[in-house]
């Protein structure tokens, strides 16, 4: 309700449409994906997990993505989090518990944007799936290491060696999963699916310390990542 408060009263508009007032119009949310369905990108790492989008990161998906991750608009973190609810719905394990983990932000692009994106709409995600009766907590057991540069403009293979060895698992947080007295399955979580790099260096980071991502979970994947819509795959529940 502040979020929405604020944009009426600073002139805010849709990022989808334009009109003026709310963030994300009625309208435009009414057009918002509500089926996930499995993408892969092409050239593929090898070993990595399944993984499932939301929708294209095109149009309105990646206007909400951009306008949130770079210009702070915190009231799209519920939608995009539906959003990527809708994804974790379809690779969740119903017979375990659920640990979603938000791929980490370089602690500098954090600092530099004042939140991290991916973290907010992972919380998001999970009270969505704990609202529909899913047990889901969010842990950040990731944590970005050493020097990793811009990836804009690198190839799928420049990509990959910037992130090699970037990212580690926080000790703590792997004692608090092992500490845990119940079954879980753990899903990677982030806003767009691209190379593949990004997920391919956290999935290395768990298996370094013994865990197994179930599966890669993002809100959108680029169109190269897509796999046509008559394959998406229908929610077995609702996620709202």
């Amino acid at each position: 309700m502040i979020d929405a408060w604020l944009d009426l009263v600073h002139g805010g508009g849709c990022v989808g449409c334009t009109t003026p007032g709310r963030s994300l119009c009625l309208g435009c949310r009414g057009d918002l994906p509500v089926r996930a369905g499995p993408v892969r990108p092409t050239p593929c790492p090898p070993g990595l997990a399944a993984c499932f989008a939301g929708g294209e990161y095109d149009g309105l998906l990646r206007a909400m993505i951009l306008s949130h991750k770079e210009h702070g608009t915190f009231s799209l973190a519920t939608p995009l989090g539906r959003i990527l609810a809708t994804a974790a719905l379809v690779a969740l394990d119903p017979g375990v518990a659920t640990v979603l983990v938000p791929v980490p932000s370089r602690a500098a692009v954090v600092r530099a944007r004042g939140h991290d994106p991916v973290l907010r709409m992972t919380r998001a995600a999970a009270r969505n799936l704990r609202g529909s009766g899913h047990r889901v907590r969010v842990e950040e057991l990731l944590e970005q290491r050493g020097v990793v540069h811009d990836q804009a403009g690198l190839t799928a293979g420049e990509r990959s060696a910037n992130l090699t060895g970037s990212m580690a698992v926080r000790a703590t947080a792997r004692e608090a999963l092992a500490r845990s007295d119940v079954p879980w399955s753990l899903l990677l979580c982030d806003d767009v699916l691209t190379t593949g790099a990004t997920a391919r260096e956290a999935q290395r980071a768990m298996e370094d310390s013994g865990l197994r991502a179930r599966a890669v979970t993002t809100v959108a994947a680029t169109r190269k990542r897509v796999i046509p819509p008559e394959w998406a795959l229908p929610l077995s529940g609702s996620a709202d």
